[in-house]
């Protein structure tokens, strides 16, 4: 029985460690309009083989703050070639910090922050705050 249990253990403790080498982190880039602002991306692949994305962000301007003021940041992902897609909305709060969590089927795009006064937005029109480029572990 302390063999099995051993066993289990040691195999747990691999897939652990397998999944956390998985993971990679990418540092956000802030654009003038915000320069105190910085963030990091935290990607990694789920079971079914898609990306696992973890954004935080700090020191990030309220958009109505920004100029031209805003009511929104949009989060958008692009892959190489194609229309930049609308992820969702990242909420700040008053501690200036925001974090954003969502899973998508690509492996390798764009992802960049977007100040917008439309939270439904199907193309980006304002102007980009934070970016950085998510490489896949493959």
């Amino acid at each position: 029985m302390f063999r099995l249990s051993f066993a289990v253990c040691c195999l747990g403790a691999v897939l652990l460690i397998a999944t956390a080498a998985d993971a990679r982190t990418f540092q956000l880039t802030a654009s003038p309009a915000v320069p105190a602002a910085n963030g990091k991306v935290d990607a990694s692949k789920d079971k079914n083989g898609n990306t696992e994305v973890s954004l935080s962000a700090e020191h990030l301007a309220q958009p109505g703050m920004l100029t031209p003021p805003a009511s929104n940041y949009i989060v958008w992902f692009q892959e190489e070639g194609r229309q930049p897609v609308n992820e969702g909305q990242m909420k700040v709060g008053k501690d200036l910090k925001g974090d954003f969590k969502t899973t998508t089927r690509f492996h390798n795009f764009k992802l960049f922050i977007t100040a917008e006064s439309d939270a439904q937005a199907s193309a980006p029109s304002g102007q980009t705050v934070l970016s950085t480029t998510v490489q896949s572990a493959d």
